[in-house]
């Protein structure tokens, strides 16, 4: 699976990932239905490291792939995130 952080960089995840990038953006779904930001700010940054550490950084423009996740930059807003994490979230259950 390809994942790219808006503003950095895309990522080769593996497919046993995929489910706890999912469990993670459910949360952060659910934390902005809420209204509770703290909670949002925390399952975001889980998922962003999940993407990090456990995904291959593709090499820049010779690596480029479509995305089948894109993650908004890792400096949203909690205003913001209203505008992505809804429904269900970024990745379609």
């Amino acid at each position: 699976m390809i994942v790219r952080i808006s503003t950095e960089r895309q990522y080769r995840l593996p497919d046993e990932d995929k489910d706890r990038l999912n469990e993670l953006d459910n949360e952060a779904t659910a934390a902005v239905d809420a209204g509770d930001e703290d909670r949002f700010h925390e399952a975001f940054e889980s998922l962003l490291e999940l993407v990090r550490s456990e995904g291959s950084p593709l090499d820049g423009d010779d690596d480029l792939e479509p995305s089948d996740v894109i993650i908004p930059p890792p400096d949203l807003s909690f205003v913001e995130a209203g505008e992505h994490f809804t429904g269900e979230g970024l990745i379609p259950d």
